[in-house]
């Protein structure tokens, strides 16, 4: 889904830390213990299709297959690091965190493409859903928005109910965003 930059942007600038300790550990063996502290976390914490495939490239794998079966973050952290190791200006910079102003546009861009039947969109916006309901907490609750806003309803004020100032304060400006889209 060519269409949504901003989504690809926040992933990596979210998985940076990741993305640059694989890279590394696949060009300096002595950071090999750290890499695989790091991998043993995320498995740890439900990345086990994820932390399979950054195995795989630590021991030497580089087809761009290893995206196969993955959900679009993970795919695009896997993506990350086979380009990284082939062209080391493509990294994600640590020091640029993950930017908020990229959420709104990017979550946006999935739906109005769901709305429009784009299949690849439903699947990506079923796995962030998914993804956001196991973070929990308003991130789950923020998730539990996306199906009815890919189904057309906008009723923000009942969307919103329960949500904290802030995750209210992004479910605007994704709405805000899809209006901007579809008026395109």
């Amino acid at each position: 889904m060519s269409e949504l930059p901003a989504f690809r942007e926040q992933v990596r600038r979210a998985h940076a830390r990741l993305i640059l300790l694989i890279v590394t550990a696949c060009q300096n063996p002595d950071q090999r213990p750290a890499a695989q502290e790091a991998l043993r976390v995320a498995q740890a914490n439900g990345w086990e299709a994820l932390v399979e495939r950054l195995r795989r490239i630590l021991a030497g794998e580089r087809d761009a297959t290893l995206c196969l079966g993955l959900d679009a973050e993970d795919s695009i952290v896997v993506e990350s690091i086979l380009e990284g190791l082939q062209d080391p200006t493509s990294l994600p910079a640590l020091e640029n965190r993950a930017d908020p102003q990229f959420a709104a546009p990017g979550i946006a861009g999935i739906v109005v493409a769901a709305q429009r039947g784009d299949v690849n969109a439903l699947q990506w916006l079923g796995q962030m859903t998914s993804q956001m309901q196991r973070a929990g907490g308003e991130m789950a609750r923020l998730g539990a928005c996306l199906g009815p806003l890919s189904q057309g309803k906008m009723d923000v004020e009942r969307l919103s109910r329960g949500l904290g100032a802030s995750t209210r304060s992004l479910l605007l400006q994704i709405v805000d965003e899809i209006h901007k889209l579809r008026a395109q």
